[in-house]
């Protein structure tokens, strides 16, 4: 889940929902701004935070403005219609239900995270949230557009595949971002040790954004972190260096720019200068 989904879920019926939750989940942003400032668990130079701040606020904005232009609403109207369908659709509404139906989306979304970064088409535009140099509670926002409308249909796939209610599909949603929000925050977290055992925490996902592939293919898990421990894919450690190494994106056009430009083809270009003699 990310911030721009939220935002631009729109039907009579869920309307009001999205408006009380996505204000929460502003709240909750603020809050983990201050918390940033207050006491950041690593110090960036102030350049490289004001750029990304800036980048990542205003690529919200504008991937708002573009998916709600498109009318990229689909995930809700979906789950109205295919309700009744599905793997979950016979069990009554109720805990049994609620809970099966967030982990099965949970791992969804981690196995499209785990594809993201192992699809060459599909890591054109996921490298975009890894560009950043900075790590903070807004690269929870970091998204390209194309990036957000292929998941969107890759979730609509699934709300008919388990069948659950749309309005349990927008609370779980609400949820994935309320993490997404708390573990990109730039914070050091009580005894997150122990609760890295069940969630993803700033901690684990902070390895998961550092330059060196080795390091960031791991810990794609979104809300539950055991998902990573089942599938091996876990690692705990404290990365040297944030963001990738040879692509860099300073604005939201160079940002949106970044998903043409692979790494293959930036080597065979910086491969066409000429290289001085050695002496």
């Amino acid at each position: 889940m990310n911030s721009t989904e939220v935002a631009t879920v729109s039907s009579n019926g869920g309307l009001y929902f999205n408006e009380v939750l996505f204000g929460l989940a502003i709240i909750a942003f603020i809050v983990l701004v201050v918390m940033e400032k207050r006491h950041p668990f690593r110090e960036f130079p102030a350049k490289i935070f004001k750029e990304s701040f800036v980048t990542n606020t205003t690529a919200f904005l504008v991937n708002n403005l573009i998916l709600s232009t498109l009318r990229a609403s689909s995930l809700f109207l979906v789950a109205q219609q295919f309700a009744s369908h599905g793997l979950l659709s016979g069990l009554d509404n109720g805990p049994i239900k609620w809970v099966l139906a967030f982990a099965l989306f949970d791992l969804a979304i981690y196995a499209w995270h785990f594809v993201s970064h192992k699809s060459e088409y599909l890591w054109r535009f996921h490298k975009v949230h890894h560009s950043d140099k900075g790590f903070n509670v807004s690269t929870g926002f970091r998204f390209h557009v194309f990036d957000l409308l292929i998941e969107i249909v890759y979730k609509c796939v699934f709300v008919v595949v388990i069948g659950v209610d749309a309005y349990l599909v927008l609370s779980i949603e609400i949820i994935e971002l309320f993490f997404i929000l708390f573990h990109h925050a730039n914070i050091q977290v009580p005894n997150e040790d122990k609760i890295s055992n069940v969630f993803i925490t700033p901690s684990l996902h902070r390895t998961h954004h550092s330059k060196k592939r080795s390091e960031h293919d791991s810990n794609y898990g979104i809300v539950f972190s055991f998902w990573d421990r089942l599938f091996g894919t876990r690692k705990e450690l404290v990365p040297e260096h944030i963001g990738l190494d040879i692509i860099q994106a300073d604005n939201f056009i160079q940002l949106f720019s970044l998903a043409f430009i692979t790494e293959v083809k930036l080597r065979k270009l910086l491969g066409w200068i000429p290289k001085g003699k050695k002496r």
